[in-house]
């Protein structure tokens, strides 16, 4: 017996949901390679001298807000703990995908002891960039991150202590967290993931991935 229509419409419905799909595009089928909408403003790196790998560059307040990404930017976003900060950072990357309508879907690493198979079932879905919120993540991707050099990564709101090429991270004096072995940094203040600060985490950071800035930390003091 077929199935009333309306119980047809309700699961269409709701694989839609499960995909968290903007477009319609499954991504298994090939894409151009994503490139910048609009250019980096002044003061976002010295041009004369660009900072080198795993260099940090502070840049100019607001110059990176004439780039955007393009049109169904295929991201996932890998997002472990569900502490105030991280909560931010999600809100934030959540708006910003909405607003440059990027095609957004999310991973959440829910088992803290092990988050080893999520990250793997993220990069199996072979995003153009994958976002990372949470310090739990920072341990895991130090390792995972060196064996995918072809996939781009960008930490928001923490950094690996010596990230390869692929590897780009916004961070600033109140976050800092580098893993572990290193320790929460002496200056680390939950309350300084504001609205604003995050929003601009996820915007500097992928204007810098387009640009083809990576491998660098991004420090956001100034905001």
């Amino acid at each position: 017996m077929r199935p009333p229509l309306r119980a047809v419409a309700t699961l269409a419905m709701a694989a839609a949901l499960v995909t968290g799909c903007s477009s319609g595009d499954d991504w298994s089928r090939p894409h151009p390679k994503p490139t910048a909408i609009g250019t980096l403003g002044p003061g976002f790196i010295d041009r004369s001298s660009p900072p080198a790998p795993e260099a940090t560059a502070t840049p100019r307040p607001g110059s990176w807000t004439g780039v955007h990404p393009p049109k169904d930017y295929r991201v996932l976003l890998l997002t472990a703990g569900d502490d105030a900060p991280t909560k931010a950072l999600v809100a934030a990357v959540q708006s910003w995908a909405a607003e440059e309508h990027v095609d957004l879907r999310t991973v959440v690493a829910d088992n803290p002891s092990d988050p080893l198979p999520d990250i793997t079932r993220a990069l199996n879905m072979s995003p153009d960039l994958i976002v990372s919120a949470g310090n739990d993540l920072i341990d895991p991707l130090a390792v995972v991150t060196a064996n995918h050099l072809s996939q781009q990564f960008l930490v928001v709101g923490a950094e690996l202590a010596e990230p390869t090429h692929n590897v780009t991270a916004v961070d600033w004096s109140g976050a800092s967290f580098r893993g572990e072995g290193l320790g929460m940094s002496s200056t680390y203040d939950p309350h300084s993931f504001t609205p604003a600060r995050c929003d601009a985490a996820i915007r500097a950071g992928t204007a810098a991935v387009l640009n083809g800035l990576t491998g660098i930390v991004l420090w956001l003091d100034h905001l």
